[in-house]
């Protein structure tokens, strides 16, 4: 049991669980309607929800006690994937081969092939990560910048600006003052994906919440929402297996 004071200390966005010498990053969630804790898989990974009025040790010691439930339940197929030579990443949801052209300079090109296109990236093997990494963030702000404004004309909001992050627990993040972040890797997902999220994220300047409001809210802008909601949830694992260069193993 736990104690519906009013909390003395404010839970962090996520906390870091060791299981069985494995880091893991679960994200912490309050909620007004929650009667009791709950740990789940959603596709972004772990999530510990929490009553709004309850107390974080009582929450971290909930967590602590089902670690070898989450420990379990986690799935070992998305293994850690880096962008390199020689990998398969998606791009808008296309398998792409990584290519490394050898040459110094250049920007990274990608080459439509009848099999499998590639991604030809330039520069020494070292630095070939890090240059196929910006390229990406540029086409997921591009793509995401424009779905952005396309669903904030409709819902009659502004958005102040975009930022992209390396979050390994969401797809995005709202403020009330109109910066929107979110995830570089919606650029791997289908676009009906990252259109999905573009209007989630850009509904929330409607509601800040999750309520049936705002979900109708999404549904206006995006009829369609379901299929990039259940697309997510199928296969956001795959696409948060993906690291950035220099990321901890």
């Amino acid at each position: 049991m736990f104690s519906f004071l009013r909390q003395a200390t404010k839970p962090p966005k996520s906390v870091t669980v060791d299981l069985d010498g494995r880091s893991v990053e679960v994200a912490v969630k309050l909620s007004k309607r929650a009667a009791s804790f709950r740990l789940s898989l959603p596709a972004t990974g772990p999530l510990l929800t929490i009553p709004e009025r309850a107390r974080w040790a009582d929450a971290e010691a909930f967590l602590l006690k089902h670690r070898n439930w989450l420990a379990a339940r986690l799935p070992r197929a998305a293994k850690r994937q880096t962008l390199e030579a020689g990998a398969e990443v998606p791009v808008r949801g296309v398998p792409h081969l990584v290519v490394g052209t050898g040459q110094s300079r250049g920007r990274v090109e990608r080459v439509e092939l009848l099999d499998l296109p590639e991604l030809r990236v330039p520069g020494l093997v070292e630095h070939q990560p890090r240059r196929l990494f910006d390229w990406l963030k540029g086409e997921a702000l591009a793509d995401l910048t424009e779905r952005s404004a396309f669903h904030a004309a409709r819902l009659g909001v502004t958005v102040k600006d975009i930022k992209l992050r390396s979050q390994s627990s969401r797809w995005g993040s709202c403020s009330s003052t109109g910066s929107i972040n979110y995830n570089w890797r919606l650029i791997l997902a289908p676009p009906f994906v990252l259109d999905y999220v573009a209007a989630h994220e850009v509904a929330h300047l409607v509601e800040m919440n999750h309520s049936d409001a705002f979900w109708s809210t999404v549904k206006r802008t995006l009829p369609d929402m379901e299929r990039g909601r259940a697309w997510l949830k199928a296969h956001g694992r795959e696409l948060m297996a993906w690291q950035p260069p220099g990321s901890a193993s």
